[in-house]
């Protein structure tokens, strides 16, 4: 055993496992000095996939160096295939939940059916699983379409409610009377011997079928036993199962049918988070999608999506009963032959119902985001900046963002505008715009110069706090501009400066020629766009305003005699200076009196 697995403290303890390692599957259990149980894992080949943990030169992350330097005691399960390897860790980790394994888990309990394991059983919902021998069908996450299903099951058939022990003792003995429900033919009395148990079990055979959603069949046989029935002349019965399968049809017919081929398959999808992956699964048979079920797995060591993905299938079709063979998924997933066979579609109904799949995924994972800001409003804030801070390699997530902007009409009225967003969000008090005031003609770079000069030798000047990242609204040029500013003032290290040019969305970074293209769904460049848009929103609004009162002093206040209050009135009143030009004496004079309605017509009427 060379030395380069030596990365663990009980290194010569675990030295004798790690040198009769066998290359054939199985399952390995990683335990602490106190004999707690760690980890459980599963391999196609045991040796390698031990010794990849041990290795100094391993790209594992944090959380795994931690685990292998805990690693006491290893302990191994050789099986004979890689299906019962799978199925073994996964009965495990069910069993002893370790502390680094991936666990689903339920975001709140959802409601099943249940049918007891007794002579007589009894069907009922629950939101509690007990590992009693008793038969689950579910979880339906709509408790309305379960009740549905329940209400259907009680017009059809007789069964028992009650919660008498029926052995075959206690009914022999006669020690139970019938009750109201075999007076209104809701139950047949099996408490008082009217009902076999042979007879009995028909009965919920049948339900069985009903709430596994295999209704086609299921109305194909009840037809066969209406026309025996016929045959026999025994009419009553034949009516009897008539009236069940019109119910049958109509519970059919208001099922939600999402394909007319598609019999029997199960559809797994995700979408991924930051550290964690949002699921959903749904079970369709003959063409009806009879239980759904959304989940969010969160990475434990430095698992990918698609492990999460594949762990999560493994545990949810463990939990839930599934053993269908079909699995519909949107890639290939390292999963045994012989344990299902995977369709990745590309196109028809099964396409469909796998975008279905992932449209409640993206669900689940927007409803938990919004629930989450609900109970703490800055959290999606405080997540947006981290996922800003990594991907532009900043050291600091930026809290704190301020924009820049120049806005002129071929170099007259030369306005810039400063925006600020914190935590992500505008914090409009904090808007500033400024009067270009040293620059002559159309100067973008000089104004750029000039406004981040103001802004950042006062804040350098009154000892406030600068932004840890700063976005200039053009490409190199404006960049460099603000770069060499910022240097002058000796605060360029305690800031991120980019460029945000807005042909390609390109952000540039000071001194580096090529940019940085994010990808156009990104959170971090919607952000940056948002605060840009933001920026030049704002300045264009103050360069309008300028520009406004200054055709409002040229056009009416240079009329001698005339001054801003007048001019304003007439405004107000008459709304444009042209209707001003045309309105007639009387009409001046009702406003703002006849001497200075004289001296406005006469200015309009020269000629």
């Amino acid at each position: 055993m060379k030395q380069e697995y030596n990365v663990n403290p009980h290194y010569d303890k675990l030295l004798p496992i790690l040198q009769t390692l066998t290359e054939t599957p199985g399952v390995y259990q990683y335990f602490d000095e106190k004999g707690t149980i760690l980890y459980v894992g599963k391999a196609k080949n045991l040796k390698n996939r031990i010794l990849s943990y041990f290795r100094n030169d391993a790209t594992h992350n944090s959380k795994t160096k931690l685990l292998v330097r805990k690693i006491y005691d290893i302990q191994l399960i050789h099986v004979a295939s890689e299906t019962e390897a799978l199925l073994l860790e996964c009965n495990l980790i069910k069993k002893y939940k370790p502390k680094y394994n991936i666990l689903l888990k339920d975001d709140k309990s959802y409601p099943w059916i249940r049918i007891t394991n007794e002579a007589f059983p009894k069907i009922f919902s629950t939101r509690n699983v007990i590992k009693d021998g008793s038969l689950y069908f579910g979880p339906y996450p709509s408790k309305r379409t379960m009740k549905e299903l329940l209400d259907i099951i009680r017009l059809m058939f007789r069964y028992r409610t009650c919660n008498l022990n029926l052995t075959e003792e206690n009914i022999r003995q006669g020690r139970f009377k019938a009750c109201l429900n075999y007076q209104i033919k809701l139950c047949d009395a099996p408490c008082e011997g009217l009902q076999t148990k042979e007879e009995y079990a028909q009965t919920i055979n049948i339900i069985k079928k009903l709430v596994k959603g295999d209704l086609s069949s299921l109305i194909r046989e009840m037809k066969q036993t209406m026309m025996d029935y016929a045959s026999e002349l025994r009419f009553e019965e034949a009516n009897e199962v008539k009236e069940r399968i019109m119910l049958m049809e109509s519970y059919h017919s208001r099922s939600a049918i999402v394909s007319s081929t598609i019999k029997n398959v199960e559809v797994f999808a995700y979408v991924s988070a930051e550290n964690s992956i949002h699921f959903n699964m749904m079970k369709v048979i003959d063409g009806n999608v009879v239980s759904a079920f959304s989940s969010e797995v969160i990475k434990k060591l430095d698992e990918s999506d698609i492990e999460l993905f594949t762990s999560a299938i493994i545990q949810s079709k463990d939990k839930m009963n599934w053993v269908g063979r079909e699995i519909i998924v949107p890639e290939y997933l390292d999963l045994p032959e012989d344990y299902v066979t995977q369709t990745v579609p590309q196109t028809g109904e099964k396409k469909k119902l796998l975008e279905l799949s992932e449209h409640n995924a993206k669900f689940h994972k927007y409803d938990k985001i919004k629930k989450a800001t609900l109970v703490d409003p800055e959290r999606h804030g405080r997540r947006i900046v981290e996922q800003m801070r990594k991907d532009l390699g900043m050291k600091e997530a930026p809290i704190h963002i301020e924009c820049f902007d120049n806005s002129n009409t071929q170099g007259n009225q030369p306005v810039a505008a400063c925006v600020v967003f914190r935590n992500a969000k505008p914090s409009n008090k904090d808007y500033k715009h400024y009067n270009i005031k040293t620059v002559v003609g159309p100067d973008d770079f000089a104004s750029m110069q000039e406004v981040v000069y103001r802004r950042y030798s006062r804040l350098k000047q009154e000892g406030k706090p600068f932004p840890q990242l700063i976005v200039i609204d053009g490409g190199k040029g404006q960049l460099n501009a603000a770069v060499e500013i910022l240097k002058n003032l000796e605060v360029l290290d305690k800031v991120t400066v980019i460029g945000l040019a807005k042909r390609l969305e390109e952000i540039f970074f000071p001194g580096d020629p090529t940019p940085l293209f994010l990808d156009r769904r990104s959170e971090t460049l919607k952000v940056i766009q948002n605060i840009r848009d933001e920026a030049h929103r704002f300045g264009i609004t103050h360069h309008r305003n300028k520009r406004s009162k200054a055709t409002f002093r040229t056009q009416l206040t240079d009329i001698e005699g005339i001054g801003e209050a007048t001019a304003r009135t007439l405004l107000l009143k008459f709304t444009s200076v042209k209707k001003i030009s045309t309105t007639s004496l009387e009409e001046l004079t009702s406003s703002i009196g006849k001497s200075k309605a004289q001296i406005v017509y006469d200015f309009f009427h020269k000629d």
